[in-house]
């Protein structure tokens, strides 16, 4: 997160920023032509459509007033073409004060969630708010390695080889993973967890910088995904995300008697013919050394 980390005042600057140069003159009805030195709208043409003056603009983007009201949000939101997601995020940026830092907290899997793993026959696994795997089911590991407790889910699928492969849109997979987690972190910037991750992807991959940059922000509930087994081959997936507690409960299903059906249940049989005795245990609080620490 570089100098964000160590200064969230500089969020709202560098959120507006960001955004600023994605809008181009003909989306918000300016002209088109001329030299442009910057991409985007330059920092006049957003206080002139917002309402505001140019200094008092520039004094936001970097970082010198941090107290705009609430009527010059909604219309820089405005000008910015930002959605209701967006919209938000940029007004808890503003609204964030100065705060003592918050006690470091574990993320714990209630005990009652292993047994519900254990009982699903679903790719089942829990997931902090990092996207660290906590716990997972056999069908999970089954589903993918790169579930078992222990591993990132946005490390494995930007660093990993065989995780790109896994998804057939890998480009849109990182794009909302990333821009979820901008959603997640929100103004938590001293998490020692979050620092971790993002200075670590920051320095070993590029779509990473080059998406972090763009300060998207999204909500990654749910959805429908498709992904490339290696052995029984493309799975058409519903993905739920059931928050209990502080952590994430996260469920692969398919449509009911479908071709995706058919293939997680032949899945389901490869994985209890294979399963041994550690993989029984995958999630158990005593069936890893290597989850994150916190």
């Amino acid at each position: 997160m570089g100098e964000e980390v160590s200064d969230g005042g500089h969020w709202l600057g560098s959120y507006l920023r960001a955004r600023r140069e994605l809008v181009t003159p003909s989306q918000v009805g300016l002209p088109t032509g001329g030299r442009r030195r910057v991409p985007g709208l330059r920092r006049e043409e957003v206080a002139l459509l917002a309402g505001i003056s140019p200094d008092y603009y520039l004094r936001l983007e970097r970082g010198r007033d941090r107290n705009p009201s609430p009527q010059v949000l909604e219309s820089l939101a405005r000008v910015l073409q930002l959605d209701d997601i967006e919209r938000m995020y940029l007004l808890d940026l503003a609204a964030a004060r100065p705060r003592a830092p918050r006690r470091k907290r574990s993320e714990q899997v209630p005990a009652r969630v292993y047994e519900l793993l254990a009982h699903l026959q679903i790719p089942a696994f829990v997931e902090g708010r990092a996207f660290d795997v906590l716990a997972s089911n056999p069908m999970a590991v089954a589903f993918s390695p790169r579930l078992r407790p222990g591993q990132n889910r946005l490390r494995s699928l930007l660093l990993d080889p065989e995780e790109r492969a896994f998804h057939q849109d890998w480009t849109k997979a990182t794009a909302n993973f990333i821009a979820t987690l901008r959603t997640t972190i929100g103004d938590d910037i001293d998490n020692p967890r979050f620092v971790e991750l993002v200075g670590e992807l920051a320095l070993s991959s590029q779509r990473f910088r080059t998406l972090w940059a763009r300060h998207d922000v999204r909500n990654l509930d749910g959805g429908t995904t498709t992904v490339h087994h290696p052995v029984v081959g493309d799975l058409r997936l519903h993905r739920d995300k059931l928050p209990i507690e502080d952590v994430i409960l996260v469920v692969y299903y398919p449509d009911k008697d479908s071709d995706s059906d058919e293939k997680l249940r032949l899945l389901a049989t490869l994985a209890h013919t294979g399963t041994s005795d550690d993989q029984t245990r995958v999630g158990r609080p005593d069936a890893s050394s290597d989850r994150p620490t916190r």
